[in-house]
């Protein structure tokens, strides 16, 4: 037993184990790819041991946070495993945020180093950072500080349970809430994505289009350097582009959302037949529902048995997954539970949901956060039993399939992006025309949803809908922005005061149907 009561060969599962016994293995095999750069093993691990040391110059240590904005590039994977390895967690705003959102959350986090992309330098500089002691400009100044420090770094005992990311997602109440995930978590969901989807090894190629920002475009551009691939990057997602990688390429795998289709099976169709044929063995789609048309596109398209549609969250991980065998079978379904997960559905008196019944869906696996940055009470109200809700509704049939019905809180998800509508009604509520302001989600064929925003103004006013955009748009970033605003003499509302966003959703319905309201 060593000096902690841990067996002698027990060895924490940290963010660049994975990634340092791939290096071991093969330090010349390619690592990571964007544009014409090309990174072996062996350099990708000198990067974050160097990254680790210089975050140790910076004065960050074992307990600390600090925060990257950046577009997706390889440097974002390599920092994030060399202030890991040092015990400290890095918290991952979204580059489009405004200056305002990037301070909030810089400043909720306690971020004391801030790594800053030059794309995203202006937001940054008017931001109101309280906490962070040192930016670090990505480009020459990052390049110059990395090469004055060591490549030499040997990785102390970070506990595999500790905190090594913060990705941030916003509440029903619009402030965002820092999300912990542990080591664990993430390097065990590695392993399974390996085991439940067929696409991570060392002999796989993964396509990274998503943004590592998220929890999901991180973990899977990640998973494959851990598991000894290559991780080719996208800094943006152009549909032309993806299709030529992947028809001409040595792309076996890729992680996707809806809206990437919307732009794919939008493209000429002299192109799509010019660009049809792959290597692929795996396609895994999540963020939103796809519809069955463009799952049977998909399959038509990319070919069969490759399309996995999972379900899950940053908070609990991946929770199910519907197969390639299922797809075409199971309309609307999220599959079964994922490897290593356990699923269950509770009534609001706290019963097991019989099949057809709606219930709360749970979860618990090895893959679940630490809970919420600083906020006990939300941790502890998303949490039962050991298993964790996000607040979605669900249904599961008599073959144990899970079909996702409703959202107990009001989250839209548009074009794969997670929107809270209380936070664009708070800012619309500022806006000295607009008395109140509710804001939904309503189909949309490209982004999946798109916010509407029905909006009761102050007597004698009336501010157009460019007047209330650019109002909102020095506030929020523009996937928050509403695509469409409705005007109502008030919102409907229960007995309790509460707004009654049903009605809001038939309401807009019927203004689309054309019909009488």
């Amino acid at each position: 037993m060593t000096a902690r009561g841990l067996p002698a060969t027990f060895r924490h599962l940290t963010l660049s184990s994975g990634l340092r016994a791939s290096a071991a293995r093969d330090p010349q095999k390619t690592a990571l790819i964007m544009g014409a750069e090309r990174r072996a093993y062996s350099t990708v691990v000198a990067n974050v041991n160097r990254t680790a040391n210089l975050a140790l110059a910076l004065g960050l240590k074992a307990g600390d946070n600090a925060a990257i904005i950046s577009p997706n590039c390889m440097e974002y994977l390599e920092i994030a495993a060399g202030v890991s390895d040092i015990g400290a967690a890095l918290a991952t705003p979204n580059p489009r945020l405004t200056a305002p959102e990037i301070a909030e959350i810089c400043n909720d986090a306690r971020a004391r180093v801030l790594f800053v992309h030059p794309d995203c330098e202006a937001s940054v500089d008017a931001s109101r950072l309280v906490t962070v002691e040192h930016i670090v400009h990505l480009g020459a100044e990052y390049e110059a500080l990395k090469a004055k420090a060591s490549d030499r770094f040997t990785p102390g005992s970070v506990d595999e349970w500790a905190t090594f990311s913060i990705p941030y997602t916003s509440g029903t109440t619009g402030k965002p809430k820092g999300v912990m995930l542990p080591h664990r978590s993430r390097t065990l969901g590695f392993l399974a994505y390996a085991a439940e989807y067929g696409i991570y090894s060392p002999d796989d190629h993964f396509l990274a289009i998503s943004p590592m920002c998220h929890g999901a475009g991180f973990a899977y551009a990640f998973a494959t350097i851990f598991l000894g691939g290559v991780t080719e990057i996208m800094d943006r997602f152009d549909p032309e582009a993806v299709l030529t990688a992947i028809h001409g390429g040595e792309i076996t795998g890729l992680f996707t959302v809806p809206t990437h289709y919307h732009g794919i099976f939008g493209l000429e169709p002299k192109r799509l037949a010019a660009l049809r044929g792959n290597r692929l063995r795996g396609i895994v789609a999540n963020a939103a529902p796809l519809s069955q048309d463009a799952k049977e596109r998909i399959v038509d398209y990319f070919g069969d048995g490759l399309l996995h549609e999972t379900y899950g969250s940053t908070e609990a991980g991946v929770v199910t997954n519907l197969r390639p065998k299922d797809q075409l079978r199971k309309a609307k379904c999220v599959g079964l539970p994922f490897v290593g997960n356990q699923v269950r559905l509770l009534t609001e008196d706290g019963r097991q949901a019989a099949p057809g019944e709606v219930g709360e869906l749970f979860s618990s696996s090895p893959y679940m956060f630490n809970g919420y940055w600083r906020k006990p009470e939300q941790t502890a109200e998303a949490l039962r039993d050991g298993f964790v809700s996000v607040g979605d509704m669900a249904v599961r049939d008599d073959e144990g399939f899970f079909y996702i019905v409703d959202r107990k809180k009001d989250m839209v998800i548009t074009g794969g992006l997670n929107v809270y509508p209380r936070e664009v009604e708070t800012v619309l509520d500022l806006h000295p025309g607009v008395r109140e302001s509710a804001v939904i989600g309503a189909p949309d064929p490209r982004w999946g949803e798109q916010l509407i925003a029905f909006v009761a103004f102050n007597d004698g006013q009336a501010p157009s809908s460019d007047e209330l955009i650019a109002h909102c748009r020095a506030q929020l970033a523009p996937y928050k922005l509403p695509k469409r605003f409705e005007a109502v003499d008030t919102l409907p509302r229960n007995a309790n005061g509460k707004v009654l966003k049903t009605a809001l959703r038939d309401l807009h319905s019927a203004r689309q149907k054309g019909q009488p309201t």
